[in-house]
This record gives C-alpha cells, structure tokens and sequence, in this order.
C-alpha cells in the first residue's frame, strides 16, 4: 500500500492553469518543516489523515494529507515553486526508503500535530525534524550546491498554542510563552539557514479564531476576537524577529509568507471580482463528527462512520476543524501568489 502511495505521490500532476512561466534564480530543492498544513504523508497509519474520507477529493482516497486533497505544500511546491525553479511537492521524509527518486525535489519533514515546541501528538518536534534533515545530509543524499540552491519552508506554532492552553497556560501569561516560542523558533531557523538552505520561508500562523473547532465554541458565525489576538501577536513577534535574523545575516534569507492575511482574504471572498472562489458559509466545515463526542474519519466499535461530509467538497473553505480543504488552500495560495516573489 504504501508503495503504491508513493507512486500516485511521484506522479503528482500538475493540474493548475493560473502558472506563469518565469524565470528563476535556480533554486532546485524545497525542504519542509513544520505540521498539518504542509505533512503530506509523514504520520504515521494510525493517523486520522490515513482515514476516509481524507483524500476524498485527491487522489480519491486516504493519502496522509490532513484535507480532501491537496495541502499547502502541493500548491507552493508543484505551483509557484515549478513556475520558476521546477520543483514539485517534495517527498515525505517517512517515504525516503521507497525509490531511486526520491532526492529529486528535496524533502518534507513535517509532522501533524508538531510544534516547535512538544505539543499534544507525539511526533517530532522541529528541532528534531532539523535533527532528521541533518542525519539525511550526513548520508550524502544532498550536495553542498543542493544546498546553496534551496529553499526551505516551515509552518509551525499553531500547536504549540493549543498545547499550552490544555496545559492551563493562561491569556494573561500568553506574552511570556510567545517570546520563548519565537527565541526558540529564531535558533531553528538560524541553524537550517547555518546547515547551507539558501533562503527559508516562514508561515505566519492562521487566525486561530476562525477555526471551526474554536469558532463554534465561542463565536460562530464569527472568529472569536481572542483567539485572533493571540494569533496576530505571534506574526508581529515573528515579523520583528525575522528583520533581525536578516540584518544580521546581511541578506534577506528568511521571508515571511503571512498566512493570516490570506486566510482571511480567501474567507471573505471578493464580489467584485469574477472567477475567484467564493465560500457561503467559510466558518462550516464540510466533514464534521456525528455529534459532539466525534470527530471528521472517526467510526465506531463496530466500523461505522460517525462522521458526516458537505455535499461538494470545494464549495467549503474548511476541511475539517482545523485544516482547509483542497478548495480553502487553493484560495490561499490565490491570496498570497501575488507577495511570493519575495522568495526568488
């Protein structure tokens, strides 16, 4: 099963009208860091994205994806990446073993669940994914002028927040933990740039407010302010702390892709402007658990679903109550496509 897997993932269409093709600075690698929003097939079969009816839309069945389809890594590696480098979504780091091609785009690293720091799923942390990165390189799969001609992203932190609010970490005290989440995210950050990538690229993170599974707490149909908050004060931390990794480095290696801009430009959905999606309803997610006491894939003793799906997949903006659909990160990368020139 998992052979055939990595088969559909190595022929990986690309199936997107909207590229341009340009020319590039000869980046040829995509190394991944980070969790749900860019795994794509690192969990391992016990994981809910192994469950249907993830991959209900792509590739029509489970594929370790944590949405119906496509994920951000697909659109950023196979969509404005290839445009102007060639590189396509890069392998999973659980799949290294599997084919004579898997060096061929770079590698992805991340881990549902993951943070920067440990979080509620055991699975690797970034420190220990750099930690992976390392040991591959130390194997020689990668060349030094591989290296010099990457490009890494990373997408963590969300976790890290939900980690420490089921810790009984408090509002008032959320400041605190977000400076030590950035000092230790910048130390990462400073050693994959350290290791030879060439230039990295950090996702802010979402607003955590209009998740589905905060939302319908605390303030559907709108995004809980608070939860917002807490969200923006990591990107402004975050912004702050990149400025100062790139004046120290003398150069402009990390690039910030904000995430929480995108979001809520895609959710909101322009009127104005013919042939981009449009979400009725993008605080509903399309796959839900049965009742309160379930969640989108899970069945019961005796192997029925206890879940239920939207009718059409791409007409919702979130999968599930975390992760956008295949619909919601095309809309994303829609939103950003326009500021990714930043990372040539």
């Amino acid at each position: 099963m998992e052979k055939l897997m990595f088969f559909i993932f190595l022929a990986l269409p690309i199936i997107f009208a909207e590229v341009h093709h340009v020319r590039g600075e000869g980046f040829t690698k995509l190394f991944v860091f980070g969790d749900s929003y860019v795994d794509t097939g690192n969990r391992g079969r016990q994981a809910t994205c192994w469950k249907k009816p993830y991959g209900i839309t792509f590739p029509g069945k489970p594929a370790g994806r944590y949405s119906d389809g496509l994920v951000f890594t697909d659109y950023i590696g196979a969509v404005a990446f290839s445009s102007w480098m060639g590189i396509r979504s890069p392998i999973p780091y659980r799949w290294r073993n599997m084919g004579k091609r898997v060096e061929g785009y770079g590698m992805n690293f991340a881990y549902g669940g993951t943070g920067v720091f440990d979080t509620l799923v055991k699975a690797p942390n970034m420190t220990t994914q750099i930690n992976l990165f390392q040991q591959v390189l130390e194997y020689k799969l990668y060349t030094n002028r591989d290296l010099n001609s990457s490009i890494a992203m990373v997408s963590l932190a969300g976790n890290d927040y939900f980690a420490y609010l089921a810790g009984n970490g408090t509002i008032e005290d959320f400041p605190e933990f977000t400076t030590s989440l950035i000092k230790q995210l910048s130390l990462n950050l400073k050693h994959i740039h350290a290791m030879g990538v060439r230039k990295v690229a950090v996702m802010g993170i979402q607003p955590l407010g209009c998740l589905p599974q905060v939302s319908a707490l605390t303030s559907y149909p709108k995004c809980s302010v608070t939860a917002n908050s807490i969200a923006n004060f990591h990107n402004q931390m975050l912004e702050k702390s990149l400025q100062k990794l790139n004046k120290d480095s003398k150069d402009s290696v990390f690039v910030k892709l904000d995430i929480y801009s995108a979001f809520m430009a895609a959710m909101k959905k322009q009127e104005h402007h013919p042939g981009t999606l449009k979400f009725k309803d993008p605080l509903r997610q399309c796959c839900r658990g049965a009742n309160s006491a379930y969640l989108c894939g899970d069945v019961d003793k005796n192997g029925a679903k206890k879940y239920e799906t939207c009718k059409n997949p791409n007409s919702a903006f979130f999968w599930d109550g975390v992760h956008p659909s295949q619909a919601g990160w095309n809309a994303v990368y829609s939103a950003l496509k326009s500021s990714l020139h930043k990372l040539r």
